[in-house]
C-alpha cells in the first residue's frame, strides 16, 4: 500500500523558516517524481514546487522562487520543503504528492496529474 506522509509543519513568524518532509512508502521512491503543493481555506489547491525522480530537475510556483526550495533522498524514500522568508499568505495545508514516471527528467506541476498523496500538514505563520 503506497502511503506518503507529510511532517514538519506548525506555527512560525513571518520571516521565519519551516523544512517540511514527506516519507513515502509502498512504491518505486525513485521511479516517481514529486511534487508539494498547498490549500489554504476557501481556495483551490495551488502548485508549490516540483522534483524529477532523479532530483536533477526542479521547478517552482513564481511566488516561491528564491524563498523554498525542493529537494529529495532516495536513499531515505524523503522528499523535502525548505521554506525560507515566510510569509502570511504562505498559511496552508501542505502536501506532497507523486507521481509514476518513465523518464527521470519528468516533472510535473497540475494536481490532477499525480498518483498518490499525502494527508497534508498545516503551516500557519502569524504577522
Amino acid at each position: 500500500q503506497v502511503q506518503l506522509v507529510e511532517s514538519g509543519g506548525g506555527l512560525v513568524q513571518a520571516g521565519g523558516s519551516l523544512r517540511l518532509s514527506c516519507a513515502a512508502s509502498g512504491l518505486t521512491f525513485s521511479s516517481n517524481a514529486m511534487g508539494w503543493f498547498r490549500q489554504a481555506p476557501g481556495q483551490e489547491r495551488e502548485f508549490v514546487a516540483a522534483i524529477s525522480w532523479s532530483g536533477g530537475i526542479t521547478y517552482y510556483a513564481d511566488s516561491m522562487k528564491g524563498r523554498f526550495t525542493i529537494s529529495r533522498d532516495n536513499a531515505k524514500n524523503t522528499v523535502y520543503l525548505q521554506m525560507n522568508s515566510l510569509k502570511p499568505e504562505d498559511t496552508a495545508v501542505y502536501y506532497c504528492a507523486a507521481k509514476y514516471s518513465r523518464d527521470y527528467w519528468a516533472i510535473y506541476r497540475s494536481y490532477d496529474e499525480y498518483d498518490y498523496w499525502g494527508q497534508g500538514t498545516q503551516v500557519t505563520v502569524s504577522s
